[in-house]
């Protein structure tokens, strides 16, 4: 069985592998091995689109296997018949300690501090305590968990909100009324038909003065001109670590939005993450080899 993998850092978190699978590494640069196209087992990050390039055209694929929690990315091009699977819960902590983190600084204005000590400007300000604020987690899911797991300690008043409503969850539909009641605004959705411009200018209207949305999903859940417009008012604060368009041009506004903290969409990307995210695959690999059913298999669109 030919196994591709990308060439990434923590990869020897696979682990032992059964007989008869050949281990093949894709390069990180430079053109892609030829025997790519007769991979059965394939391993993709979203970076790459060399491999995505050649989807339609093998013939020998059966799955394919993201170290990624988030497959918007691939989705449209899985073949028919391919099994995919994603990697979720193995970027849980990650993403959940990079919201902590982001969150934190956004509300003490470390960003702004930061340039003005560039400056060699002592800059003394007032700032907000995270401690007793309102949460609103939209996107509840495992990662929605593990944030709230780490705000505990913080004695705040979290909504948690999904597509669907169950016990102690809202449902999004109920966005408009819930928006107002929140100091943080951490979006974790998927990004699906539903989902896309789901935060535009009606509902960011809605949020509190002065509130902070932070988004570890993806930039196209926010409509950024509607975005731009409350931060350029000082209305809202942002943290973001994707954003739309993505990568951000040198000369795209949000840049330079007040109020605004970005990071280059790696809050799930650690080292310690992606030996989690390998020895699923390992795992994973055990289990097609033995006949085993797979695990994460995205079914029905997500």
């Amino acid at each position: 069985m030919n196994l591709w993998i990308p060439e990434r850092s923590g990869s020897d978190a696979i682990g032992d592998l059964p007989e008869g699978v050949s281990l093949q590494i894709v390069p990180r640069g430079g053109e892609v091995p030829p025997g790519l196209i007769d991979a059965e087992f394939l391993v993709l990050t979203s970076r790459d689109r060399r491999a995505l390039e050649l989807l339609a055209r093998m013939s020998s694929l059966r799955v394919i296997q993201t170290i990624s929690a988030g497959v918007d990315w691939v989705l449209p091009l899985v073949p028919s018949g391919v099994t995919l699977c994603d990697a979720g819960g193995s970027r849980n902590t990650a993403v959940a300690e990079w919201v902590l983190a982001a969150t934190l600084a956004s509300l003490r204005e470390l960003p702004e501090l930061r340039d003005r000590q560039r400056a060699h400007e002592w800059a003394w300000r007032r700032s907000r305590e995270l401690a007793g604020s309102t949460v609103l987690i939209l996107g509840y899911g495992a990662i929605g968990t593990a944030v709230e797991e780490r705000l505990e300690p913080f004695d705040v008043e979290v909504i948690r909100v999904a597509r669907s409503a169950r016990a102690g969850v809202h449902s999004s539909d109920e966005l408009a009324s819930l928006l107002p009641l929140a100091d943080v605004v951490v979006v974790l959705l998927p990004l699906t038909p539903d989902t896309t411009g789901l935060l535009g200018a009606e509902l960011l209207a809605r949020m509190r003065d002065g509130a902070l949305l932070v988004n570890a999903a993806r930039g196209p859940i926010v409509d950024t001109g509607a975005l731009l417009e409350l931060l350029r008012a000082r209305r809202i604060r942002a943290a973001l670590d994707v954003t739309e368009p993505e990568p951000l041009s040198v000369d795209q506004p949000l840049w330079d939005a007040p109020g605004t903290l970005i990071t280059p969409h790696y809050a799930g990307d650690t080292l310690a993450a992606d030996r989690r995210a390998f020895a699923l695959v390992g795992e994973q690999v055990r289990r097609y080899v033995h006949g085993e059913p797979l695990v994460n298999v995205v079914e029905g669109g997500y």
